[in-house]
C-alpha cells in the first residue's frame, strides 16, 4: 500500500476512556465498567444516527450532542434532562483533552513514515473540535496539514462517496493501492469499499458485521496490536 488513511476515534485512541470518566463525574448511580461500556456503545449507536441527521440540516448539532446522551440513558434508566445532559456534553469535551494515542498507533506511524508512505486522516466531525483531538494527539507529526479531512470543513461526511472522492483528488492516490483503517462498520468499512479503496476494520468493541453487509472489510483485528502487526508483515 502506498497510502494509509485513518479515522480518528476509536481507531487512533480508545474513546471509551473519556466517556468512562464523564459517567462517574455525572452519575451518583454505581455503575461497573461492563455497564458503562454498554451504555457508551449504545450512544455511539444513537450518535451515529444523529450525526446523519445534524449532516441532512433535520437538527441542529446541539440536538446531536445532548440527544445522544439523552437517548442511550434513557434505554438505561438513568435520570437525565436536558440540562445534565448539555454538561455531560461539556464535560465529556474536557475530558477528551486528555486523551492518547494506543502506544501501537504511535508505533505504527512511526514506522510507516520512516518508509515514507503516504499518510492522512479522514475523520467526520466538527473542525474545531476535531482539530483539538489532533493536536491533543500529536498527529501532525505524522500527518502534513495539506493531508487532514475533516467532514465539516469537506462539506461531506463518511460514507458519502463524495467524501472519498474529495480526498482522492486532493491527494492524487492510486485507489487500487489505498487502504481505509477505521472503526465503524458503517461510516469507515463500507464506505472505503464503495468508494474502491481496501479497507482495515479496527473492531475492538467487538460488533457484529450487518447481516446484509455489502462489503467485507479486508482485514479484521481487534485491538491497536494486532493492527500494527499487520502493517509489520
Amino acid at each position: 500500500m502506498n497510502t494509509i488513511i485513518f479515522d480518528i476515534d476509536d481507531t487512533l485512541y480508545d474513546q471509551a476512556q473519556s466517556f468512562h470518566k464523564t459517567v462517574r463525574q455525572m452519575f451518583a448511580e454505581p455503575l461497573s465498567n461492563e455497564e458503562i461500556d454498554k451504555l457508551y456503545k449504545t450512544s455511539r449507536k444513537y450518535s451515529e444516527v444523529l450525526f446523519d441527521q445534524s449532516e441532512r440540516g433535520e437538527i441542529t448539532q446541539f440536538d446531536w450532542q445532548t440527544g445522544r446522551v439523552i437517548a442511550a440513558c434513557k434505554d438505561f434508566g438513568l435520570p437525565i434532562d436536558l440540562q445534565k445532559a448539555i454538561a455531560f456534553h461539556e464535560a465529556y469535551v474536557v475530558e477528551q483533552t486528555h486523551i492518547s494515542l494506543f502506544p501501537e498507533v504511535r508505533e505504527l506511524l512511526d514506522s510507516l513514515h520512516e518508509q515514507d508512505k503516504q499518510l492522512a486522516i479522514l475523520t467526520n466531525g466538527e473542525e474545531q473540535h476535531q482539530t483539538m483531538k489532533i493536536n491533543q494527539l500529536g498527529l501532525r507529526k505524522w500527518f502534513p496539514i495539506e493531508n487532514i479531512f475533516i467532514s465539516e470543513t469537506v462539506g461531506h461526511a463518511k460514507p458519502k462517496r463524495e467524501v472519498f472522492e474529495f480526498v482522492e483528488k486532493k491527494l492524487n492516490l492510486d485507489q487500487t493501492k489505498t487502504v481505509y483503517v477505521g472503526d465503524n462498520y458503517e461510516k469507515d468499512i463500507m464506505g472505503a469499499k464503495q468508494a474502491g479503496w481496501q479497507a482495515i476494520w479496527m473492531n475492538h468493541r467487538n460488533r457484529e458485521l450487518p447481516k446484509d453487509a455489502i462489503y467485507q472489510p479486508d482485514i479484521e483485528v481487534k485491538k491497536a496490536k494486532e493492527l500494527l502487526e499487520v502493517f509489520m508483515k
